[in-house]
């Protein structure tokens, strides 16, 4: 049995990780411990290739906007079925 998780959520734990790798490299952590948090920042983007596919990873990478972000008024395919009369 398979559980989708979201992708913002990976999104998210993505930069979280960029991040500390960031922040452990200016502190001046040990080598192994930047290390292991830059392959950890590789291998996020490579398990959602792998269990995604190049979409999910470019999803991913470059987040899509939404129709309500982008201001329209859009519904879903369901809500539009709905609405046909």
């Amino acid at each position: 049995m398979s559980v989708a998780i979201p992708i913002a959520r990976t999104r998210r734990k993505l930069l979280v990780f960029a991040v500390l790798t960031g922040v452990a490299a200016v502190a001046g952590l040990p080598g192994w411990t930047v290390a292991a948090l830059a392959l950890t920042c590789v291998a996020i983007p490579l398990a959602v290739a792998v269990a995604g596919g190049a979409g999910g990873v470019r999803e991913l990478l470059r987040p899509g906007r939404s129709a309500a972000a982008a201001g329209g008024l859009d519904h879903s395919s369901e809500q539009g079925e709905r609405f046909v009369t």
